[in-house]
């Protein structure tokens, strides 16, 4: 039995190869889009911390509409073709309780993600966003499965 690759996404990355890798990231109000296209049997992530580039600096994948464009750009350089690719979406909790709408970071990341790809006309065949608390997530680059586990929110003290 072949050993797969594994690698570990941080915030402002992706991550996308021909091999297959098993990738893990994560996630608080940060979104990962999981790419994969059946065809070609090849898969992309991810992981944004802020839906727009605001033109300063680096357009770095730190931000949602620059990872997304980037990542489906190295799908298709590795031999993907844009109209199979399908998607999954992870991420965007509010895990800082605000009543700030500007904070609301994890709303707007996931509201990007979705109207971006809908541009794209990349189908989001399944999606795991918002609420309270941290995921953990692991992506089969090869296959496009998503494994999933939300993280407490709660420490525990020890007296």
């Amino acid at each position: 039995m072949d050993q797969i690759s594994t690698h570990f996404l941080y915030p402002s990355a992706l991550f996308a190869s021909i091999e297959p890798h098993k990738v893990s990231t994560i996630l608080g109000s940060c979104v990962a889009v999981c790419l994969y296209d059946p065809i070609a049997k090849i898969g992309g992530i991810n992981h944004y911390m802020l839906p727009f580039w605001n033109g300063q600096g680096l357009a770095s994948p730190k931000y949602g509409n620059i990872a997304i464009e980037r990542l489906v750009e190295k799908m298709v350089s590795l031999g993907c073709k844009k109209n199979n690719i399908k998607a999954k979406v992870f991420g965007g909790g509010e895990v800082i309780d605000t009543n700030i709408s500007q904070f609301h970071i994890g709303e707007r990341n996931i509201k990007l993600a979705l109207e971006m790809l809908d541009e794209l006309r990349i189908p989001v065949v399944a999606k795991s966003v918002g609420g309270k608390l941290g995921r953990k997530i692991e992506y089969c680059t090869g296959t496009g499965e998503v494994k999933q586990r939300y993280i407490d929110r709660t420490i525990s003290s020890k007296t």
